[in-house]
């Protein structure tokens, strides 16, 4: 049952030294004609980081504060405990699932197996993800927010993050490759999540219907966010809520099953469908 699942994650693990040069010399062929070279993957998302805090912070806000379990924190720093995991997310999954299709017939010339090609997307833009990560970190103790034992939990947040981003793009890159119009769609998916996550708005607030909280919290995406910033805030452990855990590593798992079964069934046929 659990074969294609398997031969997968072996080849993750096998070819684990493979991924690591292809996403680093794919990070540095990306940048390498531009003068401020890998400084862009910083400068791009603080860039953006100040828009949003400029419209949502600024315009919507009026830069009032937010209410958390450490008093009223700065919506700018409420921001950016979601808005940095997102700029990871967003890209890894748009990338990861386009990547496939990219490389599949160079791929069918050479002998390493083509799950790999996500994980390689995922892992190149990790390494600016853990780079603003240690920069919130700082930002957020030069404000008095210093860690704490719930940070500890950070890692199995990350962890959690990783692994469904590997289970969702391997299957998304499967069909992406077999449906051109799936990358279509993800796009314009992943625009909208970005307003349906609690990265630039609090669905929590008093102003928000309950059942409308509930329904948001299936996105899986929501559980991540959530817990990156709890942990930050010293707000709960992860184990606390162990049917909204259930149902998270549920639907990973799902996502993973069945992407790892389209894949191992079609990625012989791949170049037939480009």
């Amino acid at each position: 049952m659990l074969k294609s699942v398997t031969i997968v994650i072996k080849e993750q693990i096998q070819y684990k030294n493979l991924i690591l040069r292809m996403s680093h010399f794919e990070t540095k062929g990306k940048y390498q004609i531009h003068y401020l070279g890998n400084l862009w993957q910083i400068i791009s998302p603080l860039i953006q980081i100040l828009i949003y805090w400029f419209v949502f912070g600024i315009g919507i806000r009026g830069g009032d504060p937010i209410m958390t379990s450490l008093g009223e924190l700065p919506f700018f720093l409420w921001m950016l405990m979601g808005l940095i995991p997102w700029f990871f997310i967003s890209p890894s999954i748009i990338q990861g699932s386009s990547s496939i299709h990219q490389k599949v017939s160079l791929v069918s010339k050479l002998n390493f197996p083509i799950s790999i090609l996500p994980t390689t997307k995922i892992v190149g833009n990790g390494k600016s993800f853990l780079i603003m990560m240690l920069i919130l970190i700082i930002i957020l103790m030069l404000y008095g927010i210093y860690p704490t034992f719930f940070w500890l939990q950070l890692i199995y947040y990350l962890g959690c993050l990783f692994v469904f981003l590997f289970a969702l793009t391997i299957l998304t890159s499967t069909i992406a490759t077999l449906v051109r119009d799936v990358q279509m769609l993800l796009q314009s998916t992943i625009r909208m999540l970005l307003y349906l996550s609690p990265i630039l708005w609090d669905p929590t607030g008093d102003r928000v219907p309950d059942w409308i909280g509930d329904v948001l919290k299936l996105n899986p995406f929501y559980y991540i966010i959530d817990g990156i910033r709890s942990s930050f805030l010293a707000e709960r452990w992860f184990f606390e809520d162990l049917i909204y855990m259930g149902y998270f590593w549920a639907l990973t798992f799902a996502t993973l099953y069945f992407g790892t079964k389209i894949h191992i069934k079609f990625r012989e046929k791949f170049v037939d469908y480009i």
